[in-house]
């Protein structure tokens, strides 16, 4: 299809006030479109979706002279910025790309472009960008470069991104730059036992969030599934074999649980009197105010995910809860996901193995901290979470 009859398709989604089709198509064809055309395009449908600051921010730079707008690192920049700001990174990514080819030594706009990059999971991309643009980087940037190296599977060049990466002056840093060094913990680990190659599901799925994957599927492994299942559903046969796989999982790592936690609902009650059974332990009511109270480990239940246990540390200093799962899957759209299974990103690097619960797809903003509670998303970077993705 010709640049031309691609953007006519557009304009008639837009009219037909379809904005979900039109960011599909955008997101497929934004790319060979004119910018100043996808900007208008952005504000018709921000203005449907009542998004007054993207419709703004789209406005001002399609509606410059002489399409200087698309030429403008500020107004760019801020289009940019609010389409992260609304979940469309992979529409932000070409006008941050350009804005930073315009003013190579902001580093806010390298932030924000490093950020839409790794929304849209083209992780190896955003560790080349930062390479390209070093003498700008400032602590955030390095904590960006050792993330995203993890995440496109450059162990290496993540580790020695790490020790450059001092200890933040902000305290509420500290988290952040935890979490990647247990990752990297992880992989050194990992590494002695299993290659961590595209195709290694368990073992990222170990290195990203410290969980133990129970089972692969053999289904379309060589066809990019490389383990996960789709459209699976329970049975009971399956749910026993979890708990037998769980039951050989605590046995090798000598955990010692103290009980089942049951949530209130019927199929947690069901499967947990059943896990309570198979691993010769009491079962109790689960206490919201003391999830964490116990000195040796307990099976508690998974509240995103009722029905489901997880067994999980009580402790805490220790911000990634040992976590026991029996498959993933991929059977959820693509923006409706809970998990996000390790898998090739679209440029071919190794992706997450499970993302960030839903009210986490955020990002720090130059200069913001991650505890800052300010507009919609950018009260926290979900990399800086304290607890498991």
């Amino acid at each position: 299809m010709s640049v031309t009859e691609e953007l006519e398709k557009a304009w008639d989604l837009l009219a037909a006030g379809d904005v979900r089709s039109l960011l599909r198509h955008l997101h497929s064809a934004g790319d060979t479109l004119p910018p100043d055309e996808v900007a208008r395009l952005a504000e018709g449908a921000a203005r449907l979706a009542e998004f007054d600051d993207l419709a703004q921010a789209a406005a001002a730079v399609a509606e410059a002279g002489d399409h200087s707008g698309a030429e403008d690192a500020r107004l760019l920049h801020a289009f940019g910025y609010a389409c992260i700001d609304h979940g469309l990174s992979d529409l932000a990514v070409r006008p941050l790309a350009r804005a930073l080819e315009l003013a190579p030594d902001s580093a806010a706009v390298l932030s924000e472009l490093v950020v839409a990059l790794e929304h849209d999971r083209q992780y190896a991309r955003a560790v080349a960008v930062l390479e390209a643009h070093e003498p700008v980087m400032g602590w955030l940037n390095r904590f960006q470069y050792v993330y995203n190296a993890i995440m496109a599977g450059a162990l290496d060049k993540a580790a020695e991104g790490f020790g450059r990466l001092p200890e933040p002056e902000d305290a509420a840093w500290i988290p952040a730059r935890q979490k990647v060094r247990r990752m990297l913990a992880r992989a050194d680990i990992a590494r002695a036992v299993t290659p961590l190659n595209h195709q290694d599901l368990r073992g990222w799925h170990y290195v990203l969030t410290g969980g133990v994957l129970e089972s692969l599927s053999p289904y379309g492994f060589d066809a990019g599934m490389t383990g996960r299942w789709a459209y699976v559903g329970d049975s009971i046969d399956g749910c026993a074999a979890a708990l037998q796989r769980l039951k050989l999982i605590l046995e090798a790592s000598g955990a010692v649980p103290e009980a089942v936690a049951l949530l209130p609902d019927r199929s947690s009650q069901i499967l947990g009197a059943a896990a309570a059974a198979a691993l010769s332990l009491p079962a109790v009511d689960f206490d919201p105010g003391k999830p964490a109270a116990q000195p040796r480990r307990r099976l508690r239940p998974d509240p995103d995910r009722p029905g489901r246990r997880r067994s999980s540390p009580p402790a805490c200093p220790r911000p990634d809860p040992a976590r026991a799962g029996n498959l993933l899957d991929r059977s959820a759209p693509r923006h409706r996901r809970r998990q996000r299974p390790a898998r090739p990103g679209r440029d071919g690097a190794v992706g997450r193995a499970a993302g960030p619960p839903r009210g986490r797809r955020c990002r720090p903003g130059p200069g913001r901290r991650p505890a800052d509670r300010g507009h919609r998303r950018r009260d926290r970077p979900h990399h800086a979470a304290a607890g498991p993705w």
